[in-house]
């Protein structure tokens, strides 16, 4: 927990204004999978996404490892917090939608991790795990220029933010299985030719747009992956 906390301070000092324009984005592909009335939302940060699930769900809880973070969450009448790491994590319920949104990456086991997750769920309920894309074409990009040895590899900012590894849709569905979760459908959000800082600087609202539309038609090589899931 005090490495979250410290892990913490990059979203309140770092986290740029395109990060959470992503984060918008990401929401905006998922919410056409929610269904029921009761989520999960597994590591919200500082709560973007959690503004807007609160209005989709009649029962929403968040919880985090680090409690600086979730106190930047309001309180929300329908929203439980909840400072826990999620392998520590004792579920007052299950729950009919779960998102695990940007988190997997960060944890060193995670295997265990998405069997606590799984246990969390309705039979009938839905699971999706979000995470940033090793074949994002911003990283295919990198290894021609150099600047990466491989897509896999860490860059700067993956060792700023504590990551353990870069996923694909392969590697990624390969420990939601493990897990014991059955694969619904996979979807990925936005294709980014450069990194968060060039597109924060130099791009308009329509070349945003523009770009989160291709995504859909190459989803392989989009910025960010996730995986439906169901029990």
């Amino acid at each position: 927990m005090s490495k979250l906390e410290e892990l913490s301070k990059w979203y309140v000092d770092s986290e740029l204004d395109f990060d959470r324009i992503l984060q918008r984005l990401r929401y905006r592909t998922i919410r056409q999978y929610f269904a029921g009335k009761t989520c999960l939302e597994i590591a919200p940060a500082q709560g973007i996404t959690t503004a807007s699930l609160k209005d989709d769900f009649e029962t929403l809880h968040v919880v985090d490892g680090s409690k600086n973070l979730l106190d930047l969450i309001p309180d929300y009448p329908n929203v439980t917090k909840y400072h826990s790491m999620i392998e520590d994590f004792e579920a007052p319920m299950q729950y009919d939608f779960i998102l695990m949104d940007h988190i997997l990456e960060h944890v060193e086991h995670p295997v265990p991790a998405l069997q606590k997750v799984r246990t969390f769920l309705k039979d009938d309920g839905l699971f999706a795990v979000g995470v940033p894309n090793a074949k994002s074409i911003h990283r295919l990009a990198a290894v021609k220029m150099g600047y990466l040895q491989s897509i896999y590899e860490l860059n700067q900012r993956d060792h700023e933010l504590g990551h353990y590894r870069v996923y694909d849709f392969d590697t990624l569905a390969k420990d939601v299985t493990e897990a014991g979760f059955t694969i619904k459908d996979k979807v990925g959000v936005f294709f980014k030719p450069l990194s968060n800082k060039q597109i924060q600087d130099n791009w308009n609202n329509d070349m945003i747009e523009g770009f989160y539309q291709l995504g859909v038609d190459f989803p392989e090589n989009t910025a960010e992956i996730y995986i439906i899931a169901g029990k």
